[in-house]
């Protein structure tokens, strides 16, 4: 059985957005397991964040327990 092109596109699509909701919910329960709730300043922070290139994103990961708000905040908004 052969798969048409426009399927396997579709399929990979769907795998890379099922990817990122994963990853936007770590970021997320990070920050809420971090600072407590989650904000509009901190929302707001999110999708940059998924924006970084791979290693940057793993070492602000493993650094997010020892970053302030407010060093957060200033690195990502301004």
């Amino acid at each position: 059985m052969n798969l048409s092109q426009a399927y396997l596109e579709w399929e990979q699509d769907t795998e890379q957005r099922g990817k990122q909701e994963g990853q936007r919910q770590v970021v997320e329960n990070l920050l809420l397991a971090r600072f407590g709730e989650v904000d509009s300043q901190l929302a707001a922070i999110i999708q940059p964040i998924l924006s970084l290139p791979p290693q940057e994103y793993a070492s602000l990961l493993l650094q997010l327990s020892n970053l302030s708000r407010e060093e957060l905040l200033t690195r990502f908004l301004n």
